[in-house]
């Protein structure tokens, strides 16, 4: 039964929410079963947050190597949700001013805007250059000319990045009108707009029909995956 009744929640709320599309008089039950989705939502997000406490408070108590980064992790999270939920320094909404909490918590100039302005949007910055410079370390060990298709690829990566700098445009910018074409910086448009177009097309197609052959397994019970390991 433990596995048998979420499989059936699971089944009967995606065939509601499909026919909800197609029937119209079906549609305040796609409406319905939103709502009980962002219920769960909220459930999971309270579920997540004290596994985090969980992991990390143990990995502080153990003493385990890198446990300092667990302790700044708390830290962090204990002082986001405290201002977060009671809305330290928030003013009260102009149309409800006896209500202290009316107001917004994202107020520019408040607390929880400068943890987010000046913590997690410097934070989000650094991890995204850090990956751009392993994206730049893995391109510069994938593209080399062994056959046709990395030459191709090489070329074509050349070309991209190379068009997307000054240099690009000053070494080609002295070919006439007639061949404009050939101007590295209209090549770059050109290769944007038409190939990486078709070959992004093709992935969204790709990911659509896996995604439907996935949720139809999900949907009609044969992929339990999402249930746990345990026996049925």
């Amino acid at each position: 039964m433990k596995r048998t009744i979420p499989l059936l929640i699971a089944s009967v709320a995606g065939f509601v929410l499909i026919v909800a599309y197609f029937i119209p008089v079906t549609q305040t039950w796609g409406e319905t079963t939103s709502i009980w989705f962002d219920i769960l939502a909220s459930i999971a997000m309270i579920l997540g947050g004290g596994n985090l406490l969980k992991i990390h408070l143990k990995k502080t108590s153990d003493r385990v190597p890198g446990w300092g980064f667990s302790v700044v992790t708390l830290i962090a999270f204990a002082a986001t949700l405290l201002i977060g939920l009671s809305k330290v320094g928030v003013s009260a909404n102009e149309l409800y001013p006896d209500m202290r909490w009316s107001g917004s918590y994202r107020e520019m100039g408040k607390p929880f805007w400068w943890i987010y302005q000046f913590v997690f949007v410097p934070l989000t910055a650094t991890m995204f250059s850090m990956l751009a410079f392993y994206v730049a370390s893995a391109a510069f060990r994938a593209f080399r000319a062994k056959n046709l298709e990395a030459i191709l690829l090489l070329g074509t990566a050349f070309i991209i990045l190379l068009g997307r700098t000054f240099a690009g445009v000053f070494l080609t910018g002295w070919l006439p009108d007639a061949l404009s074409g050939l101007r590295i910086e209209n090549l770059t448009l050109d290769i944007m707009r038409i190939f990486n177009t078709a070959g992004n097309r093709a992935i969204m197609i790709g990911i659509a029909l896996g995604t439907a052959s996935v949720s139809l397994k999900i949907l009609l019970g044969v992929d339990r995956s999402y249930l746990g390991s345990g026996e049925d």
